[in-house]
């Protein structure tokens, strides 16, 4: 059976961000990923997971500033002191809040740098953080993202993904898978998790067009969901989509189309 976390970025926004985490548990979820904790102490956090009995699932690292349009600064061969410091802020958070993996966005590169040097700092920042969050026995994830919705990302697909993690030889990077992302990126959503399915840490889920609930567009999550469950997937699944109105109004999906049934058995 599918195990879903509320991401707190995209759900409860009628709510202030630490009381999603009321809302959240209210709704049945036992798990919360957000994209940043750094606003807020952590120990306020911890706090919060506590009094609801809820895993913290994920959180990405610092990704430059959010607000003007910068989506990570891993590939930015002069932030690389900047990216570290970031890397050891969320080993902090990590560490306080019991969070098992955190996400890198690698960004967008900056105009008029020699791509080879893109990539050469990008490995190395990569290959590091792993080091350094291994030894805090959290894993670090990459996350290929759309150049729909945000142009000249770095990182759009699930093979480069793999490749870039063969390049660092890290045995402590893995890919969150998307299914949203693949989806506007390159379909294939059930092969696609099917041949990387040993270096996916996590899922996440929205539908298309719109980024909504599932089961609002083209994607069959029911075929998703019960092929998830066929292949043995224990991870959390991460529900990081806009909701139509109020969130706990629109959970219904849960039911509808996540049951051990939800669709017929899928060939390999």
């Amino acid at each position: 059976m599918p195990k879903f976390c509320a991401n707190l970025s995209m759900l409860y926004g009628e709510h202030a961000f630490l009381d999603r985490f009321d809302a959240a548990a209210a709704d049945g979820f036992g798990g919360v990923e957000f994209l940043f904790p750094y606003a807020f102490p952590a120990g306020e956090i911890a706090a919060r997971l506590k009094r609801n009995g809820l895993v913290q699932v994920l959180h990405n690292l610092p990704a430059g500033n959010w607000d003007a349009g910068e989506r990570g600064i891993a590939c930015d061969p002069d932030r690389a002191d900047e990216f570290h410091a970031g890397v050891a802020q969320a080993i902090d958070y990590a560490t306080a809040l019991g969070c098992p993996q955190v996400n890198c966005l690698v960004g967008i590169p900056p105009a008029g740098v020699d791509p080879a040097r893109i990539r050469r700092t990008l490995v190395a920042n990569l290959g590091r953080a792993a080091r350094e969050l291994g030894k805090a026995r959290i894993r670090l994830l990459i996350e290929p993202v759309n150049g729909h919705d945000i142009p000249g990302f770095w990182l759009q697909r699930v093979e480069d993904a793999a490749t870039l993690i063969e390049e660092t030889g890290s045995d402590n990077i893995f890919i969150q898978y998307d299914i949203y992302h693949q989806q506007r990126s390159a379909g294939e959503l059930i092969a696609t998790f099917r041949r990387f399915r040993d270096r996916i840490a996590h899922v996440q889920v929205a539908d298309n067009p719109g980024r909504g609930e599932p089961g609002t567009g083209e994607i069959g999550y029911g075929r998703i969901f019960a092929m998830l469950d066929d292949a043995g997937y224990q991870g959390w699944i991460g529900c990081e989509y806009r909701p139509a109105a109020g969130t706990s109004a629109g959970l219904g999906w849960r039911d509808t189309l996540a049951r051990p049934t939800a669709g017929p058995e899928i060939a390999a």
